[in-house]
């Protein structure tokens, strides 16, 4: 019974941990669920510090959980070859997300770096969201991968760099992204153009994930994106304001089905990246309520 106390208190930072791993919120609670089995069957009596040594076990899970992925080609990366593999939104009402999700999200974990992480290799990936993410010790995530703890720092900083890169600074003041978000819902509903050019970045990128039954788009450029804006809002009778992500973000229904769920990129006040999932069996995983 205490060790169960101790794994349930151990919880929300092991599905932090998966969530960042694997993009997905039913696979964070497998990976979770796996460390508990294992440590069901383990003697743990001389482990000190319990919460690293469940860390890091959910690291090797999911980190074999990655490169399976990676062997069967089952989820492309972001982008290749025209295909979009967006990792799960976390939605929540317009002024909070469940607390129990909240912890999923914390430090900011927006869909825009999820998806970068999605083009890490696992090894990097773990090394990155172990160390930089959740302050593991270098020496104690290179036994997961089976490298000397020299190779690991490579790794983490090779993965540094290019989430970095990547992912520019972006605007933090969420009533003032509450703004954006709603001009673009306003001008979109009014298909009204030239607002939307106003609010898009002239290099706006918009990538939709529509799952393996509807085809995944990208698209690049204001007049492009706007363009798609104004059709998909034909078929939305509703969309509603949300938190993607603790972002302002947009839910959209038809008939009380979810269309889709849209993640903004916000910088200076105009909207650079658009990550919309539209794929009706992961929308319908969410729960989403029409």
């Amino acid at each position: 019974m205490f060790l169960a106390e101790r794994f349930e208190a151990e919880r929300p930072q092991l599905r932090s941990v998966a969530y960042r791993m694997l993009g997905s919120v039913v696979e964070a609670e497998d990976a979770v669920q796996e460390a508990w089995l294992k440590l069901s069957r383990s003697d743990v009596s001389d482990v000190k510090n319990l919460g690293a040594w469940l860390t890091t076990v959910v690291g090797r899970v999911c980190l074999d959980q990655l490169r399976s992925r990676a062997s069967r080609r089952e989820d492309p990366l972001p982008e290749h070859e025209g295909l979009v593999r967006l990792p799960d939104p976390v939605v929540g009402g317009p002024a909070s997300i469940d607390p129990e999700r909240e912890v999923l999200i914390a430090d900011s974990v927006g869909i825009a770096l999820m998806v970068i992480l999605e083009t890490l290799s696992p090894a990097e990936r773990l090394a990155f969201v172990l160390h930089d993410m959740f302050d593991v010790p270098f020496d104690e995530i290179a036994p997961v991968l089976g490298r000397t703890s020299a190779s690991t720092r490579q790794l983490a900083s090779r993965a540094r760099r290019r989430v970095q890169g990547a992912t520019p600074a972006a605007d933090t003041d969420l009533a003032r992204k509450k703004q954006v978000v709603e001009a673009f819902l306003t001008a979109a509903r009014g298909g009204d153009f030239d607002a939307l050019l106003t609010v898009l970045d002239p290099e706006v990128v918009a990538r939709s994930d529509g799952g393996t039954l509807v085809p995944s788009v990208l698209r690049r450029g204001a007049a492009d994106v706007a363009s798609q804006a104004i059709t998909f809002a034909r078929f939305a009778a509703d969309a509603r304001l949300v938190l993607v992500n603790g972002s302002p973000g947009v839910v959209s229904f038809a008939e009380g089905r979810p269309l889709s769920v849209m993640s903004f990129t916000i910088r200076d006040g105009r909207i650079t990246g658009l990550d919309i999932l539209t794929d009706p069996a992961r929308l319908a995983a969410l729960g989403l309520a029409g």
